[in-house]
Order: structure tokens, then C-alpha cells, then sequence
């Protein structure tokens, strides 16, 4: 059986991960993993693409409770300042 992963690991992963990597966040074997996405119980969405199935990491994090923005110092009010001055900019022109 493969370990849980670290809170490091967990905000290293890409942008999706595979379904083993997902299960193990959540500390579940391969098996207990496939059963409960099958069933559809995980608690994340899974992404079928091809034959595989992949996991956004964004939503893992999310269901962890893991905030990657913040940990990192990263400001999450940058989409809406950047529309603010997108606006600003239009309305002079």
C-alpha cells in the first residue's frame, strides 16, 4: 500500500493527477479508491480522458482544505482587480 501523501506533496501535484495519487490524499488504498469513484462517493469529480481517469487537482486541494494560493503568500483577489483596471482603462478611452 502506498502512503498518504505530505502537505508538501499534496501542493506540488499538477494540474490533475491520476486517480491512485487522488485516493492517496485522501489516505484510501487503490482498490477502496476505484470502488468509491465507480459509485461515484469520491469526493471529487473524475475525469475520464481516454481509458484513464484524472482528478483536477484544484478540487482535491479543495476538499483537503488546502489553500495553495494563500500558503504560497499569493493574493486571490487578482482576476478581480485586473477586471477593475480593464474597465478603467475602457471607460477613459
Amino acid at each position: 500500500m502506498s502512503s498518504a501523501l505530505t502537505r508538501a506533496e499534496l501542493l506540488a501535484l499538477p494540474a490533475t493527477v491520476d486517480l491512485e495519487t487522488a485516493g492517496r490524499a485522501f489516505g484510501l488504498k487503490r482498490s477502496t479508491t476505484y470502488a468509491l469513484a465507480k459509485r461515484g462517493e469520491l469526493p471529487v469529480r473524475t475525469l475520464r480522458l481516454g481509458r484513464a481517469l484524472r482528478v483536477v487537482t484544484a478540487e482535491l486541494h479543495e476538499a483537503l482544505g488546502l489553500r495553495p494560493q494563500e500558503e504560497a503568500g499569493l493574493r486571490t483577489d487578482v482576476g478581480a482587480s485586473a477586471g477593475a483596471l480593464e474597465l478603467s482603462s475602457s471607460v477613459q478611452a
